[in-house]
């Protein structure tokens, strides 16, 4: 009984750690706002990627013009084909 007893508060822990945020560098807290305006949190990794790539602030203010329209219903669809707009950080 004390195996399963320390197999199930270890998956809580696991649980518990997931929940915590991770956010280290720039990108990714910017990735994760993109996500959220945008109501599309499945999404979160591809919206980091973007914008390691990508000016923040033009993806933020893109992002937030997408979330203001009323009749977008896919507005991280709408959003990344207005993408091509938004240009790339320079290397």
């Amino acid at each position: 009984m004390r195996k399963s007893t320390n197999k199930k508060s270890y998956i809580n822990l696991l649980k518990e750690r997931r929940a915590d945020s991770r956010v280290y560098f720039r990108h990714q807290s910017v990735g994760l706002e993109l996500a959220e305006t945008l109501g599309d949190e499945r999404h979160k990794s591809l919206y980091m990627k973007l914008a390691k790539d990508y000016d923040a602030q033009a993806l933020l203010e893109l992002a937030k013009d997408v979330a203001a329209r009323k009749n977008v219903q896919n507005k991280g669809a709408y959003f990344m084909k207005l993408l091509t707009g938004v240009k790339k950080k320079k290397q």
